[in-house]
């Protein structure tokens, strides 16, 4: 079995309000073809360019040899592979993964040695513009039968009209979160866990206070609580905060990770499999995690492959926290992806089918197209600096 291409498709949903997906095909002589799905679609054409210059050491090989892949993919540029290259390097991998499953007439989570665990426990987005509606958008999907609720650091304020970006001024937005968490901790009872993300948007000093202020409230963990360029600085966060911290969805390949596992300094892993370098990265970042009894919450804000994709690596592995889902799988986008993996009761559940049990409908693809490029909302602060998103 060889493989015969390697392409990228950027299409929107358009009977869903332009929900989009970045997803790469790989196609073998044998007729079985893979999925896999890219994690920063912000950075399309860029990543689209870098799926096809891989597809340059992939044209022509066994899709069963992922990590001599792998390593061809990561360093055969002399220079590491940066986030843009990871992201595709990514979406591939997921996608033989997926092959290798197909060719066997196995589910992915049996390749990566077998199910400890039936279903996997999960998380979906319960974003509120107001306290009143995020209260109500939890009691929702509470009542709905998930066991976790979630929501972003919020912003506070409107739009720049000049600039067409919305305002988040930390002192404000840290009142505003203790504010939301203690109306929904209210709201749904203390068996309900609580996720708050802070999306990178603050510093140190505002994460620090505003994590005291939240204590009370015994949240499940706090989200990328300050930006991830400099790992270091979590020594300082973990000395000052008595929150558990979850960390990662931004970073690309296990050498990010290093420190902070090594060192102890999170509890959460967010390793996201659609840019940490795919399936083949995350199994090594999990393993090692386990080590230091650090469970993994796989960061998936995207679509059907790569939920399941977490979700695959999640039913093969002991060390698991919670699994990002931000809506109800089989609920949105069937007309792209007919085939979908499983939920009830706020867990999900890869099927016992071959590959990863998500199936693309290719005449939907082909008329759903999009450019791939695009930038996400921007914040600002009230003086005009800029935050992250």
């Amino acid at each position: 079995m060889k493989i015969t291409s390697v392409k990228s498709y950027s299409v929107a949903d358009r009977s869903e309000n332009g929900r989009s997906y970045f997803i790469v095909r790989v196609d073998t002589d044998a007729g079985h073809y893979g999925l896999g799905e890219v994690g920063i679609k912000n950075w399309g054409r860029a990543i689209s360019e870098a799926v096809d210059h891989l597809s340059e050491l992939l044209l022509g090989a066994d899709p069963w040899e992922t990590e001599r892949l792998w390593q061809e993919m990561f360093r055969s540029g002399f220079f590491p592979a940066d986030k843009v290259y990871c992201s595709a390097i990514s979406a591939i991998d997921i996608a033989l993964w997926d092959i290798k499953g197909k060719s066997v007439d196995l589910p992915v989570y049996k390749l990566l040695g077998g199910p400890v665990r039936k279903k996997v426990i999960c998380y979906p987005h319960t974003q509120g513009r107001t306290i009143e509606e995020l209260v109500s958008n939890c009691k929702r999907v509470v009542d709905n039968g998930w066991k976790f609720v979630r929501w972003g650091q919020p912003e506070t304020g409107g739009l720049f009209e000049s600039e067409g970006v919305s305002i988040l001024e930390p002192t404000k937005s840290m009142r505003i979160a203790v504010e939301q968490m203690a109306a929904v901790r209210n709201a749904v009872g203390p068996d309900i866990q609580i996720c708050l993300d802070v999306h990178t948007r603050l510093d140190t000093a505002h994460v620090v206070q505003m994590c005291k202020d939240l204590e009370e409230f015994k949240p499940f963990f706090i989200e990328d609580p300050i930006r991830s360029e400099n790992t270091g600085s979590y020594k300082n966060l973990r000395r000052q905060v008595n929150l558990p911290l979850a960390v990662g969805e931004q970073w690309a390949s296990k050498w990010s990770f290093r420190e902070v596992i090594e060192e102890d300094l999170i509890d959460y892993a967010r390793i996201d499999l659609c840019i940490v370098g795919g399936i083949t990265e995350a199994i090594k970042i999990t393993h090692w995690a386990e080590t230091h009894y650090i469970d993994i919450v796989p960061h998936n804000p995207l679509g059907p492959v790569s939920a399941a994709a977490c979700v695959s690596l999640c039913m093969a592995s002991s060390n698991v926290g919670v699994q990002e889902m931000p809506t109800q799988p089989g609920t949105f986008s069937t007309n792209l992806f007919p085939n979908q993996i499983q939920w009830e009761d706020g867990f999900s559940w890869c099927p016992d089918v071959p590959g990863l049990g998500v199936d693309i409908n290719m005449d939907e693809v082909e008329k759903s197209y999009i450019d791939p490029r695009s930038w996400p909302p921007r914040l600002r602060r009230e003086d005009g600096a800029i935050t992250n998103w």
